[in-house]
């Protein structure tokens, strides 16, 4: 299926969400946009959708925003509206947050909004031509889609400075080193690679899973110790669960757990 040049696929319980732009190098337009922001609502929202893969076909996972679309909006200090249901894929609002996690796999140049698409990601993988670059301050702007906040926490204060000030790419090499990325494949694996990883996360419990992926953004963005506080409370739901207790049978059955996500 395909809508707003994004196409989508069913795997499982995967949505396999990939950006359909070639001719472009898969530049972000407004109607991408905003299709890409659909998909994730339905995987939000859909039961049977335990993970996400977002990729790109092509050479090229995108070539960055479209400005002559964009600049109007920054203009007036707002994102793109976005359709009923859809969940912002840039994740900036913490308040309505995509809640399954999402595998992203990345080939060629990846500027702009595509690293700051990858940091609103949970697991990265990419292919080993893959170019990351943070170009905004080229083109008189600054990075408004979260990376000036998110890469530091990433890479650490000065290696983000070093390249959200200059501008300079970031190889695959140095992504993996910094660990922007969790592995470098060869190019043409990483969409493959993204959808095992994808598929091993989805097999777990969803509600763990969930639950897992909460607690670590609270830590994230409130702070340690309120994780912390929050442990034991956001536990005790879990224990009475469908899930919980497969989990349980499971083990004394000594076989892989079928999970339900209920």
């Amino acid at each position: 299926m395909s809508k707003g040049n994004v196409t989508i696929e069913i795997r499982d319980h995967v949505m396999l969400i990939g950006l359909d732009r070639v001719a472009k190098r898969n530049a972000f337009d407004l109607e991408m946009y905003r299709a890409l922001a659909a998909a994730y609502g339905e995987l939000h929202r859909n039961p049977d959708l335990r993970c996400g893969v977002l990729f790109a076909h092509g050479d090229h996972f995108t070539g960055g925003v479209d400005l002559k679309e964009w600049s109007p909006l920054f203009q007036q200090g707002r994102f793109p509206d976005l359709p009923e249901g859809a969940i912002d894929p840039l994740g900036l609002d913490e308040n309505n947050r995509l809640r399954k996690p999402v595998v992203m796999a990345a080939q060629g140049i990846c500027l702009t909004i595509g690293i700051e698409l990858l940091l609103a990601t949970d697991i990265r993988v990419a292919a080993a031509n893959t170019r990351f670059a943070q170009i905004e301050i080229k083109r008189g702007i600054f990075p408004a889609g979260g990376a000036t906040a998110r890469l530091m926490q990433e890479i650490g204060w000065g290696n983000a400075m070093r390249y959200l000030l200059t501008g300079d790419e970031i190889s695959a090499t140095e992504a993996l080193r910094f660990g922007l990325v969790q592995e470098v494949v060869e190019t043409g694996k990483e969409l493959t690679r993204a959808v095992e990883i994808a598929q091993t996360v989805a097999a777990q419990s969803p509600l763990g899973v969930q639950a897992t992926l909460a607690s670590a953004r609270v830590a994230r963005t409130q702070g340690e110790v309120a994780a912390l506080r929050r442990l034991l409370a956001d536990l005790v739901p879990l224990m009475s669960s469908e899930d919980v207790a497969e989990g349980l049978q499971s083990f004394i059955e000594r076989r892989a757990a079928k999970f339900k996500g209920r």
